[in-house]
């Protein structure tokens, strides 16, 4: 099978075809370069997915991926990149192997493909050209026959009339003899030209064209061969990292099974216990007795006739409600004065100051409506979350909750044993360079690193002396924190029992202006924050409503955090009247408000207001 021999009359339509095949070649090439560009653009789009659900360094989000699942994820982000990587291979293992190769292929193939035909053109002219050359020798002999045969004839004709004269007679010989000696020359060179054609022509069509088209043949094939071996590289390119992308895939299955939602339960555990007990039980108070109504230990208010409370070790403590306590009760506790208002000036006569310190006391919210808004009110537990990242708090981590305190003094410590690691390996390092330079002069001046040794001996001292208060702060919780093996006991019993020296300094339990209960004042120091510590866990909380108006009948210079300060003579808004504590919380103005004695200001309550449960008794002009 050979194109030479099968095909040698269809120059023209072989030239079509091995055109056609450059063409589909290109357009193969079109197509791998679209599939490069796409498994491009595809790894792009992939690291970008990887990269935008990566967490943010230094971030509430690098907190959460210590958690089994979340862990998962970022394994799961991480192999999705190399997955990325692996399509970005392909795409260039398909550049380099099949779209550059292609293309300068495609290159030569045209080259080729030109000489062939152009040496198949030079063949035709050539034959073309005997062609008209055997067709000339030809025209030449039949004229030159049909000239002879006329001189011959004329020749007759002169010979057969008498009247003709000799001479003329032999003149028209003569010219008959010289045609038909043309037309015998005519026909020699006729006679060479044919068989010159002939011999040509056998050559062209059977041993040049034949030789042309069959390298056109072969080149044809070479292209046919190499756009399947294109092909299958095609194919080898992508199977080649289908092992990796397996890998990956494996690695996304393991870390998928890695998640362990027990594990994680402990750690949500770890990260958010306070430490605190939960809020003992509520007693029975008897209004029915004309007596001073007492309470027991472990109810929800406390009698303030001395201002204390005698500790009892061994029994309950007062439990805390106040991570369940809404937005304004909560600001209450945190923020109004812990302790009893000043007495109203000497001028003043006590019956001015029926709501004074030493007044009776009014009568405090019932309980049943107390228990109402602890039932509806939302226990937002995560409110440690926004003591523990608002902002920088106290060295000694005293605004969190003993358990949470115990772990950040815990990483402190851990934090500068390290450091303190780091500079002993900097300082033996250059001990032992001093040493070298003693011991050879010429490498160095030994002095030199004195300065640095002295820098670094200060440094672990600091870094020591570091250590040893925060491990003397983590000493004073861990003995607060009731101990896990035995059976837990009421935090306020345990802080008595183990620091005589807070009983002694600020043991009692103090209530706050709403009427509810704190721990004792090392725990309020523990838990005070500023009030704009818990706005993110409360943003759907509505401001306190206006329930009065109230006249400032003296100056109050308020200085404690908590109180605001009042002119004589002006006039405030009212946002929540006296608890019995002898304090009012009053409203300058959208920004200010805070708590002043009830005796300084002549309250006028609005009967209309929604939130007053019980009129208050007004000062007398």
């Amino acid at each position: 099978m050979s194109w030479g021999t099968e095909l040698w009359d269809q120059f023209d339509n072989l030239e079509k075809h091995t055109q056609w095949g450059i063409d589909v070649l290109e357009k193969y090439i079109k197509f791998v370069k679209e599939r490069t560009e796409i498994e491009l653009s595809y790894a792009k789009q992939l690291r970008n997915l990887s990269k935008k659900y990566q967490p943010k360094k230094n971030s509430k989000e690098e907190e959460e991926y210590r958690y089994t699942s979340t862990r998962a994820f970022l394994a799961t982000l991480n192999e999705m990149n190399d997955y990325a990587g692996q399509h970005e291979v392909i795409s260039e293992n398909m550049t380099s192997l099949i779209t550059a190769e292609l293309t300068r292929y495609v290159q030569e193939l045209k080259q080729e493909r030109k000489s062939h035909f152009h040496d198949g053109r030079k063949a035709q002219q050539h034959i073309e050209t005997c062609w008209k050359q055997l067709e000339a020798s030809k025209r030449r002999f039949e004229r030159d026959c049909k000239e002879a045969d006329r001189a011959q004839q004329y020749f007759e004709k002169m010979d057969a009339d008498i009247n003709v004269t000799k001479a003329d007679v032999e003149k028209a010989r003569q010219q008959a003899q010289l045609r038909h000696q043309m037309a015998e020359d005519s026909k020699a060179e006729y006679s060479s030209t044919l068989q010159k054609f002939n011999s040509e022509q056998h050559e062209h069509y059977y041993t040049h064209i034949p030789n042309i088209f069959q390298k056109i043949q072969e080149m044809e094939e070479r292209r046919i061969v190499r756009i399947g071996e294109s092909m299958k590289t095609f194919a080898e390119v992508d199977r080649q990292v289908i092992p990796i992308i397996g890998k990956c895939l494996d690695e996304i299955t393991k870390a998928a099974e890695s998640v362990d939602h027990k594990n994680d339960s402990q750690m949500v555990i770890e990260a958010f216990k306070s430490g605190f007990e939960p809020p003992g039980d509520v007693d029975f108070e008897d209004f029915t007795q004309p007596m001073k109504r007492t309470v027991s230990e472990s109810s929800l208010s406390n009698s303030r006739g001395d201002g204390k409370s005698e500790p009892k070790f061994g029994s309950k403590s007062k439990g805390k409600l106040w991570p369940f306590i809404k937005k304004n009760k909560l600001m209450s506790l945190l923020t109004s004065p812990h302790q009893p208002p000043p007495p109203p000036p000497a001028s003043a006569s006590p019956s001015a100051v029926p709501n004074g310190p030493q007044s009776p006391k009014q009568q405090k919210e019932p309980l049943s409506h107390r228990f109402n808004e602890f039932m509806t009110s939302k226990p937002k537990i995560h409110c440690f979350r926004s003591l523990k990242r608002g902002g920088a708090g106290p060295e000694d981590f005293s605004n969190l909750p003993p358990e949470q305190r115990r772990k950040k003094l815990q990483q402190k410590v851990d934090e500068l044993n390290r450091d303190i690691q780091k500079e002993m390996d900097s300082r033996d390092a250059l001990t032992k360079m001093k040493d070298v330079y003693i011991k050879n002069p010429q490498m160095g001046d030994a002095a030199s690193v004195d300065h640095r040794l002295a820098e670094l001996g200060q440094n672990i001292e600091k870094l020591r002396l570091e250590v040893q208060k925060f491990e003397g702060w983590l000493a004073e919780v861990e003995g607060r924190l009731p101990a896990r093996t035995e059976q837990p006991r009421r935090q306020s019993g345990v802080y008595e029992a183990q620091n005589p020296s807070g009983v002694n300094s600020c043991a009692q339990d103090r209530e706050s202006p709403d009427g509810s209960y704190t721990e004792e004042q090392s725990q309020e120091t523990e838990m005070k924050v500023p009030a704009t510590d818990f706005d993110d866990e409360f943003d759907d909380e509505e401001p306190l409503p206006t329930i009065g108006t109230c006249k400032a009948l003296y100056t109050f210079e308020g200085q404690n955090e908590g109180t605001i300060s009042v002119a004589e003579g002006e006039l405030l808004y009212v946002i929540e009247e006296d608890k019995g504590d002898g304090w009012t919380r009053i409203r300058r103005n959208e920004d200010e408000e805070g708590y002043v004695p009830t005796s300084y200001v002549e309250v006028y309550l609005d009967k209309n207001a929604k939130d007053v449960h019980k009129p208050l008794q007004k000062i007398s002009e």
